[in-house]
């Protein structure tokens, strides 16, 4: 490193922006977190052991996934390399395991590499670091903001442990930012600024589980401000409201959060109230909550609550969200109005929902085979193997119905779905009973 290199690093390191500056050097000063990172988990093990093997970790921006690589860097013995998956090509890679090797080979030193946003990675950079992997010359760390499930090479996937980080707790993004207060060393305790407890709460609210973006507002409320008489930069609900870019969400002068009221939003449709449903519709849109995320809760309680009892519920709902995004307000207001009353007075049913809540429990613990009769039969050599073999077209049979088994063996009998006799869904209820009664 040459003197210019020097410089620019230091430059770098103190006008770095106080998220950055602020992220945790050690295991102990990660705030949030503990379903993975608590001193009985096997993460948090492994790491104090250095016995990590490779890792995907996976979860919304601003929740760790790049601090829980810095720290494993700070404590492990192997060799670390962070590459990031928008700018990286195969060359770097290349380098990488050339170096991985001769780390290996000559020091007996294994290598950590760290890939950042490694969804972006196509299928062939993937492949790439298959072998590499599956030898124990690469231990591989990923971070990802999308499902690794769907964006991330199977073949990779069952190599790897999944690690999902929570979105951060308010409370947890307090404790961050009281830290970035206090601390002189790395965050703005040279500031002599001191912040509201309301202001810290917003903050910590609004940010949605992001501990950088409260930073980041933090960060410019405290540079922006100027010091009262008493000498001190004062964080006020008002500052931190600016700073941040959002209206403080005040619902009444008692000060219900916004959690509290889209949860009475929600409950009063589901017990088909629309006089309560509509009057918290109002009171969001009057605080200036986000149209977009009002519609999106429209959409989830259409399909949780109201279900099959009335099928159209979740078309109108749909079709309200994608107005709402065309029109925008004021005039999105009524178009909300109609849907939240639709849903209100909808019949309800969530039986649904409890059928992929217990199908998502009996997949998570039970291991099944596709009954071969279902299994696909379109490649070439399948029917020699017995794939697709002796199934029947549902279309070639009165009422387009044919009793044969779906489930696997090993879920004979497992009933999921059980309709309720409430709205459009009794009629469901009926036909299936109707049919399952057949010889």
């Amino acid at each position: 490193m040459d003197l210019f290199d020097y410089m620019r690093s230091n430059t770098m390191k103190s006008e770095a922006p106080l998220a950055s500056r602020l992220r945790p050097r050690s295991l102990d000063e990660i705030v949030g977190q503990q379903h993975i990172l608590g001193k009985d988990k096997l993460l948090y093990r492994a790491i104090r052991a250095d016995k990590l093997r490779s890792v995907i970790f996976y979860g919304p921006p601003g929740t760790g996934k790049t601090t829980i690589a810095r720290v494993i860097a700070h404590t492990t013995s192997a060799e670390f390399t962070q590459i990031n998956a928008t700018a990286a090509g195969k060359k770097d890679m290349e380098e990488v395991v050339r170096q991985a090797k001769d780390s290996l080979g000559m020091y007996g030193k294994r290598t950590i590499l760290f890939i950042d946003e490694i969804h972006r990675f196509n299928k062939g950079q993937q492949d790439y670091l298959l072998p590499f992997v599956e030898d124990g010359t690469l231990i591989l760390i990923g971070a990802t903001t999308e499902n690794p499930y769907f964006e991330v090479n199977g073949a990779l996937i069952s190599r790897s442990i999944i690690f999902e980080l929570k979105a951060l707790a308010p409370d947890d993004i307090k404790v961050i930012l009281k830290r970035a207060l206090s601390d002189v060393e790395r965050g703005m305790g040279a500031f002599n600024a001191v912040a509201d407890e309301e202001a810290l709460d917003f903050l910590s609210d609004i940010a949605g589980g992001d501990a950088r973006n409260a930073l980041n507002a933090l960060e410019l409320g405290v540079l922006t401000t100027e010091p009262g008489a008493d000498g001190k930069i004062h964080i006020t609900l008002d500052v931190a409201s600016e700073c941040i870019q959002k209206k403080t969400v005040r619902y009444d002068k008692d000060g219900d959060n916004h959690y509290d009221t889209i949860s009475a939003f929600i409950k009063s449709m589901r017990g088909s109230d629309p006089d309560a449903a509509v009057f918290y519709l109002a009171k969001m849109l009057y605080a200036g909550e986000d149209i977009k995320f009002i519609a999106r809760r429209m959409m989830i309680c259409a399909s949780e609550d109201v279900g099959n009892a009335d099928p159209q519920a979740l078309q109108v709902a749909v079709a309200a969200a994608q107005a709402v995004e065309r029109v925008g307000m004021p005039e999105a207001q009524i178009i909300l109005a109609q849907a939240v009353c639709y849903i209100a007075c909808a019949p309800k049913s969530n039986a649904s929902n409890n059928a992929i809540e217990k199908a998502m429990a009996t997949a998570a613990k039970t291991t099944t085979t596709v009954p071969s009769h279902l299994q696909d039969a379109h490649y070439g050599g399948s029917a020699k193997l017995g794939r697709g073999t002796g199934y029947l077209y549902a279309h070639d049979f009165p009422e387009h119905y044919v009793k044969q088994q779906y489930l696997p063996d090993e879920l004979l009998g497992e009933r999921f779905y059980e309709p309720t006799d409430i709205g459009a869904e009794r009629a469901m209820k009926e036909r299936l009973e109707r049919l399952r009664s057949r010889d």
